[in-house]
């Protein structure tokens, strides 16, 4: 009998579930599909964009063996690279803030990294707590740490483009629209692409919380659905990219990943609850005989701590 173990932990990135939602999808909507991305190793897509970055990085020769590696990130981002980097043996330090989640900050130190802290204003998310959490990395660039730069690199790509073509792989059937919330908007991008490549009919919708709404307004505002809106346009979302944009209520978007872990069991996060929630409603507009599909980002055991399901 042949071995069928992996060689270490990174090997299991990807090859996520995809299911059908069946119990909160009204009637007279589309099928609405949702790719379990808390079935990676940290228990979220980055994984994948985390692994991509540094391979690819080790690759040119931009990280060799002492390199320290450093990315501002608001936890999920930096989760995901302190565990690649602790499966690969490289030193990283992340630069993140009192505003996200708790289990994310330290996951981040019990992966082995640095972790050093940017105090918020009121525990919310706002435009000018990246610029400051940016400017640290900076400094720690200058002195000569690798800066993953995660809402520039296109390296990420690599990693999300094969999120794409499990998606093709696993839904034989075409695609009307894919949806999903866009930070960095590396995932969005990269599965479009794939997507896009396949069915040039399939429309691509980037998604953000409504009290921030600086792709479908052009309007910067706080919010805490951790992981998305920064305030700017993200260098990755060109217009080839995305067909259009939606804002969806924050309120919503919470109480959509309350119902999906006690209705259809998937325990997720407030940006996975955003993205359901603009599904359904995207749904209801096509109608039956119509296939959308989104992303579970992340496991609900990393909000444990906040107010989601308190």
């Amino acid at each position: 009998m042949a071995n069928t173990f992996n060689a270490n932990i990174i090997e299991t990135i990807g090859n996520t579930p995809l299911v059908k939602l069946s119990k909160i999808v009204p009637e007279n909507c589309a099928d609405i599909f949702v790719k379990l991305e808390y079935f990676n190793p940290t228990g979220s897509y980055k994984d994948r964009m985390a692994l991509a970055i540094v391979e690819e990085a080790e690759k040119r020769g931009d990280i060799k063996p002492g390199k320290a590696i450093v990315e501002y990130t608001g936890g999920s981002t930096g989760t995901s690279l302190a565990f690649v980097c602790a499966v690969k043996g490289h030193t990283f330090t992340a630069i993140s803030s009192d505003a996200f989640a708790k289990e994310k900050l330290q996951s981040i130190r019990l992966f082995g990294a640095a972790l050093e802290i940017v105090p918020c204003m009121d525990g919310k998310i706002t435009p000018d707590l990246f610029v400051r959490m940016e400017e640290r990395v900076l400094q720690l660039q200058k002195e000569g740490a690798y800066w993953t730069e995660q809402f520039e690199n296109r390296d990420a790509l690599i990693g999300y483009a094969k999120m794409g073509k499990e998606i093709l792989s696993q839904l034989n059937k075409p695609i009307d629209i894919f949806c999903a919330a866009v930070g960095t908007a590396g995932m969005l991008s990269g599965v479009a692409l794939e997507l896009k490549k396949n069915n040039p009919a399939t429309k691509i919708i980037a998604l953000e919380p409504a009290s921030s709404p600086f792709l479908t307004k052009g309007e910067k505002g706080s919010h805490r659905v951790e992981g998305t809106a920064t305030g700017r346009l993200p260098q990755m979302l060109t217009k080839n990219s995305y067909d259009e944009a939606l804002a969806i209520d924050e309120t919503q978007a919470r109480e959509t990943a309350r119902l999906l872990a006690s209705k259809e069991g998937i325990f997720a996060g407030t940006s996975s609850g955003l993205n359901i929630c603009a599904a359904i409603e995207l749904g209801k507009q096509l109608g039956p005989g119509h296939t959308i599909v989104t992303v579970a980002c992340d496991s609900g055991m990393k909000y444990l701590a906040g107010d989601l399901y308190s």
